[in-house]
Parts: C-alpha cells; structure tokens; sequence
C-alpha cells in the first residue's frame, strides 16, 4: 500500500477541499477525527486498492453531523441534514483504523 499526503493548516481548509471535491447532487461525507487528526482518505487507484490520498490537518471533531458552508468557510454541528445548498459531513472516530495508523506513522 502507497501514501501519498495533503496536509491542510485547518479543518475549514481539508472541508473547503472535500466539499469542492464532492460529486454532483452528493452532500453528506465522512471524515475521520483519529489520533489527533482530522482526516480522510481517496483511493487514487481503486481498481488495485494500492494508493491512497491522504487529507489531514492537525486537530479533532466530536463524533456527529456537521454542516459546512463554503461561502462563509465555516462549519457548525448539527442534528440533522437539512439544507441542499450546505455539504454535510458526518465525522466518525473510529476504534482503530490501520490505514491511518500506517500513514500517520509516516508522516
């Protein structure tokens, strides 16, 4: 398995990211809040499963649904998706995640 590395200076930035990179009509996505990282990967090969994209930046979310406004760059925690012009992220810690374990120990 290959790594490779995005790393954004906030979590406004690696949302900003992942919401312009989101497929048409498709406005709910996970992240991962995992070891002091808030992140998620994108298979660049997903035939083989072989390479990663990695996009991180440095801190934390509570686990839940966030809405996320890109005009404005901001984002709130919400209790439900609710509005089509916002991107949602649903932020999920997971118990262990070996990818992550491996691309952050060779960060």
């Amino acid at each position: 398995m290959h790594i490779e590395y995005e790393e954004f200076e906030t979590i406004e930035d690696i949302l900003m990211y992942m919401a312009s990179a989101a497929p048409p009509m498709k406005n709910t996505m996970p992240i991962n809040s995992y070891k002091g990282y808030v992140l998620s990967f994108i298979p660049l090969s997903p035939s083989t499963g072989e390479t990663y994209l990695m996009l991180y930046a440095k801190g934390s979310l509570e686990p839940g649904i966030y809405e996320f406004d890109v005009a404005s760059k901001s984002f709130k925690k919400v209790e439900g998706v609710e509005r089509a012009d916002k991107v949602y992220f649903i932020s999920l810690t997971p118990k262990r995640n070996t990818i992550a374990d491996v691309a952050i120990e060779n960060l």
